[in-house]
């Protein structure tokens, strides 16, 4: 900064600054050197005696943005297109460290480039989609700094609840900012093309719909703090082997309709500061150097105005390591396609864009872009804006957002008999499964998140006031520790943080010690136990589906039980889709909790009990068989060891779209989730039997049980094909009702737009709705309808027209009916 003084600051400007604005003096001397008005420090005075454009806080953001870039040196340019690296990461051994500089909040992912010369701050950057994670503990300070684990994507999805999940984003929100960061990385919203995604858990489902409209709810409670985020993987990045250099083959149809309709519901509905571009080529071309993708969709047709960043060093061959000095990602492509900030950043980054710059490859016009929006990302900023951030967030009350969201997302797949809630206390609960002991709060990689506590099934049915079995308590409790010790010993020994996590095997028990249990506890309970992570995807053997161990043990437990007429009960700590069919006709009931974060064991006994009410909602379809999902066809590409291509020939046919168009049938079909109560549906009506400019559709749903409950309305359309091959049915709204007290009734409306008409029909550029007859299917899964309507649209509707983009690299077809 320049020490001139504000001795000859003219009396106009300074009387309307102190009129007009908080003004607070740095230095009380005859000879003012620093004052902060609006939370922007003022010192540079001109040779002049003026205020330059950047720091004149009476003229538009953009102008001072313009005169800001104007004043920098290409250097200065090059490192603030870059981040700053990972400080506290050690690169080579691929994990967090407590020696050399940690980052103004240790354990931030990253952060831009501060100037020093001319303000301007830096912007910290931290995982992550279930919470903020950063460090617990710092040197030579013994406070802590936990983030609190909310409920992994699947469970805040499972809720359907819109409302409820822009109060998780407000509570997420209020981390990250009074931790001193800026900007949280999520959510995460890729699709659930396959059930083995080694990061399905972060992501929300296989529908576009239900993921756009959940990410929109949390993106939009969080930046209600005044902090932001980066919607994260743009686009179609949904495996994890060799993410950094699988070419995805997709035709622009399923693209659209498929693996962009979520993000493009947020960028509208949310306005997210960032967008995170994915590790993936789609078409032959990196995400982050995909001009099609970052600026003829995103930015000319969605309109999207914020800034995307590469994910972590996005852009560099997958066959290479980017950690070497030699190697570089393309530079000059990813800045000139509108990604606008390389992170974390790298030395040879730097150096690539100084030379392309000087050698005119890069030009002027793209870099100044790209430093609009970064810059437009700083001035908008915490750090920019010198909020003072207590390092003390309330984090008593975000876990009881967490513990009642993640209740809300549990789902009942089963429950024979009303073997659910458990009304009694008073007689013994046999709790079996090692997870039981040691329930998982969430998944690994970027999308772990530090916490001080998770608290597990034991003593969640403990604190609810259960009588567990002292003898088996005794036998898993000390295994269950000893196991993971091993377990945590052997990830961090082998890199830490990115190790795909394993599987703990099951205490051995004799049928012996089974029986008596039998005899002297008056239920069952069994928890089955998954976790996943970043750089992996998920097996079928001893994963999707169960290990012998596992399957061993439930009959053991089912025979035992059922023979003295008592019930069995399976707990799902999972974080994505498993095997069921199988094995879900032994027991008497099953309940999905997911991975809900660190009030795990108290949110499941809040159902177990009943304080609950279960009204979770599945948000992907759980196959009879691993290969019955169609995308098993493909993947994960070829070579399979260390694939580099991937077809999506199935199309747009991902999901319940394929199972039910198909006639295939699943374990559980998408929509699908039981309560304890039951509810009447009636009274369904359109506003129109002829479609002009939108439909409403209302329908009443009534509690006709004894105990109070939320139902899930769900809204499928089935339109005519005369254009184009389409799926049977497609969720086009939803919404949910309020708590339901007995023989209360909602009423419920919701809205057909022309765009929900609408197929992408590749050949003419556009979302065409077809003439003709369109079914309105009204119920509470994909599969269970309740109520039917039907309108006409007189003549085809030209939605929307687009820019031709995405074109194939690899000739195929869509799969089609």
């Amino acid at each position: 900064m320049k020490n001139n003084s504000f001795k000859n600051l003219s009396t106009t400007l300074l009387c309307s600054i102190l009129l007009f604005s908080s003004v607070s003096w740095k230095n009380k001397t005859d000879e003012i050197q620093t004052i902060t008005v609006d939370g922007f420090t003022f010192s540079d005075l001109n040779s002049n005696g003026k205020l330059d454009k950047y720091e004149d806080y009476r003229l538009p953001i953009s102008d001072r943005i313009q005169d800001l870039i104007s004043k920098m040196t290409d250097d200065e340019k090059a490192s603030l297109l870059i981040g700053i690296g990972m400080p506290g990461f050690d690169v080579e051994k691929l994990k967090f460290t407590t020696e050399g500089y940690q980052g103004k909040v240790p354990g931030a992912a990253g952060a831009t480039f501060e100037i020093k010369r001319l303000g301007i701050k830096s912007v910290i950057v931290s995982d992550g989609p279930a919470g903020l994670r950063i460090n617990p503990t710092r040197i030579n300070d013994t406070k802590k700094y936990y983030g609190t684990a909310f409920p992994v994507g699947t469970s805040l999805a499972s809720t359907w609840n819109e409302k409820l999940i822009y109060e998780v984003g407000k509570a997420m929100g209020n981390e990250v900012k009074e931790y001193g960061v800026d900007v949280l990385l999520g959510p995460g919203m890729n699709i659930h093309r396959n059930p083995l995604c080694g990061r399905n858990f972060e992501y929300y489902s296989e529908d576009p719909l239900l993921t756009g409209k959940i990410a929109a709810s949390i993106v939009n409670g969080i930046q209600s703090n005044g902090v932001g985020v980066s919607i994260k993987h743009f686009a179609a990045n949904n495996q994890e082997r060799n993410r950094m250099g699988v070419n995805v083959h997709v035709s622009e149809r399923a693209m659209r309709e498929i693996y962009l309709k979520g993000f493009e519901i947020t960028v509208k509905e949310a306005k997210p500061w960032t967008i995170m571009s994915s590790y993936n080529l789609i078409n032959g071309t990196y995400t982050s150097q995909y001009n099609d993708l970052l600026t003829t969709v995103l930015r000319k047709e969605w309109k999207f105005k914020g800034l995307v960043m590469s994910d972590w060093f996005g852009g560099y061959d997958g066959k290479k390591p980017p950690f070497g000095l030699d190697v570089v990602s393309n530079v000059t492509a990813q800045l000139s396609s509108g990604n606008d900030l390389l992170m974390p950043g790298t030395a040879s980054q730097k150096a690539a864009i100084l030379e392309n710059l000087k050698n005119g490859k890069l030009s002027n016009a793209a870099v100044n872009k790209n430093l609009t929006r970064i810059l437009e990302l700083v001035f908008k900023s915490p750090s920019m804006n010198n909020y003072q951030y207590s390092d003390a967030p309330n984090l008593k009350e975000n876990a009881t957002v967490t513990r009642q969201v993640a209740a809300e997302g549990t789902i009942l797949l089963k429950n024979n008999s009303n073997t659910l809630p458990i009304t009694t206390k008073l007689s013994s609960i046999a709790l079996f499964g090692v997870t039981s002991y040691d329930f998982i709060s969430g998944g690994t990689g970027s999308g772990d998140v530090n916490e001080a506590y998770t608290i597990s099934l034991l003593d969640g049915l403990n604190n609810a006031g259960f009588k567990i079995d002292s003898e088996l308590e005794n036998l898993y409790k000390p295994y269950a520790v000893a196991e993971k010790a091993k377990e945590l010993e052997r990830r961090e020994k082998n890199g830490g943080l990115l190790v795909t996590p394993k599987r703990i095997s099951e205490l051995v028990l004799t049928k012996e010690m089974i029986e008596s249990k039998a005899n002297s506890a008056e239920i069952a309970i069994l928890t089955i136990g998954r976790n996943a992570g970043e750089s992996d995807d998920r097996k079928i053997d001893e994963d999707f589906n169960l290990a012998n161990d596992e399957i061993t043990l439930i009959n053991a437990i089912s025979d035992a039980f059922h023979a003295k007429g008592k019930k069995v009960i399976v707990i799902l700590n999972i974080g994505g889709v498993i095997e069921t069919a199988s094995w879900k006709d032994k027991v008497d009931a099953i309940i999905l909790p997911w991975q809900p974060g660190q009030e795990a064991g108290n949110s499941v006994a809040d159902v177990l009990s009943g304080k609950t009410n279960p009204s979770g909602k599945l948000t992907m379809t759980f196959p009879v068989n691993y290969s019955d999902a169609i995308a098993t066809k493909n993947w994960v590409g070829t070579p399979a060891e260390n694939p580099t291509d991937v077809n999506y020939e199935e199309g747009i046919y991902v999901g319940y779209r394929y199972f039910n168009s198909f006639k295939v049938k699943p374990s559980y079909e998408f929509g699908y989730g039981l309560s304890y109560s039951n509810f009447e549906f009636s009274d369904a009506k359109l506003s129109s039997k002829t479609f002009t400019n939108k439909i409403t559709v209302t329908i009443s749903v009534k509690n006709t049980s004894k105990v109070a409950g939320k139902e899930v309305v769900q809204l499928y359309l089935s339109a005519p094909n005369k254009s184009i091959d389409k799926p049977n049915s497609e969720l086009k709204a939803f919404a949910k009702t309020k708590l339901l007290q007995p023989n209360e009734s909602e009423k419920i409306i919701l809205t057909l737009d022309p765009k929900d008409l609408a197929s992408f029909v590749s050949s003419r550029n556009g979302w065409i709705a077809d003439a003709g007859n369109y079914t309105v299917t009204l119920g509470t899964s994909s599969l269970n309808y309740k109520k039917t309507a039907s309108f006409n649209l007189v003549k085809e509707l030209v939605v929307e027209k687009t820019n031709s983009a995405f074109a194939m690299d690899v000739e195929f077809k869509d799969l089609k009916k």
